[in-house]
């Protein structure tokens, strides 16, 4: 489909939308400069990298929606696998931070499990 241009409404939309999401991601990446300790770094990142790939996700559908004259739903897959694996790998880093610090004796808050090892640091 060459020489396709879309109506200006949805060039307006699917520019406001990208933009959105790249603002998204800068603002998360500021975070992750800004934030003095990891905990607090990892967190930012990982909520704006799913919220900023919506908006790009929302602005790919419209277009290549718009392109193909049928809705195009393939950019869900990848805000589906964004969705999925962002939070669970940021779980397992937190995980695997906390265990590291509780190791190396740092002030970390200590663990909610009922079957917390009995020489884990308690910080009451």
């Amino acid at each position: 489909m060459t020489g396709f241009t879309p109506p200006l409404w949805a060039e307006i939309a699917i520019a406001a939308l990208v933009l959105l999401g790249a603002a998204i991601a800068m603002v998360g990446s500021l975070g992750l400069l800004r934030l003095p300790t990891y905990f607090e770094r990892v967190h930012a990142p990982s909520i704006i990298a799913t919220m900023g790939c919506w908006c790009i996700v929302h602005a790919s559908i419209l277009y290549f929606s718009l392109l193909g004259r049928h809705l195009a739903i393939h950019p869900l897959l990848i805000a589906l696998f964004v969705a999925i694996t962002v939070p669970v790998t940021t779980i397992f880093l937190m995980r695997a931070a906390l265990f590291r610090a509780r190791r190396a004796g740092l002030d970390v808050p200590r663990g909610v499990s009922r079957t917390a090892a009995p020489d884990a640091p308690e910080n009451s």
